[in-house]
């Protein structure tokens, strides 16, 4: 778009005006605008003194530069918080006043991934999306072994927060990373695996950030097939054990998820499972989106305040979609897509996500709570997707310590104070519902939960708290989740 050229009064009045304002006293002078960053929720706009973005997280250069952050970040006395998408949503990957560091990955800036066949996994620098992971491995007939369930979100920050996906039967995705590298505070760079530096591997697996930066990582993978879904329609009562009898005896199955209806007369009491079997041809070339996906948007949006819409996406989930086709697809087209699909575009309300692990004898119990809390309050549910996750050995903040079934709530909330009292409020009596029932909640969501439930969830807790202090003594790496949950 061209510009029109500035005429010489607009540029002798603009000078004036400049003029004038420097000679006001500092008192009257507007303050500069502070830098804000936020996460995904919308809720969590913090002041930072310097965001890094580098535009290369490869090679040696870009391993100096980062020492050079971290050393300066520590004389100025300021934390450091990475991140890549930020969709976590209690702050977990910013630090107030502090230096936030946002890693993405160019392909034209030099060589980010590599793949070993033969020992089945591939390396990946940090920052790389998982869309930008698939894109490469897709023409090579390979699929990550485990990532999460869309793709915007960075590697790195997948093992920050030890997610996992709904590809079985796996762990969660540290379980199924070989080794990575990992700088320090004091700028010295290690491997670290399940043999060395084990204690750091298990540390910073799940570790959100708090004890180095993740420079780049091993993860499994696996191939890339077609697959063939099948439902089973149960009262939700019965679906935790079915699936992890399911999955036990069936080693056929590849992927599988739940669902629970949201709609009033059905309220979390029935229920659909899904699992994924290989299907016989080639993959084509993986896509993202279509007409489909938009489709799936607007009715997944419409349940907003709507019992009605609710009980027609249960009806297009349960029997239409069934029904309209075979649903064969590809490994890496259902790995491949975006939270953007699922988006509203009201900026009133947002999105927020509660996730709990349950054995499989807990889930009902949970759910029974569910029922009784979640109508109480103010929030609007507008799913509950349900995946197997393997038990956890590893991790020092392990949410799976034993076979799990997660169930990830999604809830439409006003952006407004009442509405995010009762959230809290509501969130504090899901989560003791949870650990009654044997299980645990998930730590990148709101920072809701009380000190002594996340002790209670997390037994290891002030060993994490202890070693951090070990490894990194004057608290480099910090962010809000650590001043809630964690700093004395």
């Amino acid at each position: 778009m061209a510009l029109s050229p500035i005429s010489r009064r607009a540029l002798l009045g603009g000078s004036i005006a400049a003029g004038v304002v420097s000679a006001l006293p500092a008192a009257a002078q507007s303050p500069p605008v502070p830098l804000l960053l936020d996460d995904a929720s919308g809720l969590n706009a913090m002041p930072v003194a310097r965001h890094w973005r580098p535009a290369r997280v490869t090679g040696e250069a870009w391993l100096d530069a980062l020492r050079a952050e971290l050393k300066a970040a520590a004389a100025e006395g300021r934390p450091v918080a990475v991140g890549a998408a930020r969709h976590s949503l209690g702050g977990q990957a910013l630090a107030r006043n502090g230096v936030a560091m946002t890693f993405d990955v160019k392909p034209a800036t030099g060589s980010w991934l590599a793949i070993d066949r033969d020992a089945k996994v591939f390396r990946v620098a940090a920052g790389a999306r998982w869309r930008q992971v698939i894109e490469a491995l897709d023409p090579l007939g390979l699929s990550p072994a485990v990532m999460q369930s869309n793709h915007d979100f960075g590697v790195a920050a997948t093992l920050s927060v030890n997610a996992h996906g709904w590809p079985v039967p796996h762990g969660p995705f540290g379980t199924t990373v070989r080794s990575f590298r990992l700088m320090l505070a004091s700028g010295d760079l290690i491997t670290c695996s399940p043999t060395e530096n084990a204690e750091l591997f298990a540390l910073a697996m799940g570790g959100y950030g708090l004890f180095g930066v993740i420079v780049d990582l091993e993860p499994a993978l696996g191939p890339n097939r077609l697959l063939r879904p099948t439902y089973e329609l149960l009262p939700a009562a019965q679906l935790g054990p079915r699936m992890v009898e399911r999955l036990a005896q069936d080693s056929s199955v590849e992927m599988a998820y739940g669902r629970l209806a949201v709609d009033a007369q059905r309220f979390l009491r029935e229920s659909l499972l899904v699992t994924y079997r290989p299907a016989a041809g080639t993959p084509p070339a993986v896509t993202s989106g279509g007409a489909l996906v938009s489709r799936s948007r607007e009715i997944f949006r419409a349940q907003i305040g709507s019992d009605e819409a609710k009980r027609a996406r249960w009806h297009a989930e349960t029997v239409a979609a069934p029904k309209a086709s075979s649903g064969i697809a590809s490994r890496n087209r259902l790995l491949n897509e975006p939270v953007a699909n699922l988006a509203g575009p009201d900026r009133s309300r947002t999105d927020i996500l509660h996730e709990y692990f349950l054995p499989a004898d807990g889930l009902e119990p949970f759910l029974a709570a569910c029922r009784v809390a979640i109508p109480r309050s103010r929030q609007d549910l507008l799913n509950v997707t349900l995946r197997y996750v393997q038990e956890d050995r590893i991790s020092v903040l392990a949410y799976a310590r034993g076979p799990r079934v997660a169930a990830v709530m999604l809830f439409s909330q006003r952006k407004t104070r009442a509405d995010e009292e009762d959230m809290a409020a509501m969130t504090e009596r899901l989560i003791d519902a949870a650990l009654d029932a044997g299980g645990t909640f998930y730590l990148p969501y709101r920072l809701h939960a009380r000190r002594d439930q996340v002790a209670r969830a997390y037994p290891r807790v002030e060993e994490l708290v202890t070693r951090k202090r070990h490894h990194d003594p004057g608290l480099l790496f910090r962010n809000t989740m650590w001043d809630r949950y964690f700093a004395t």
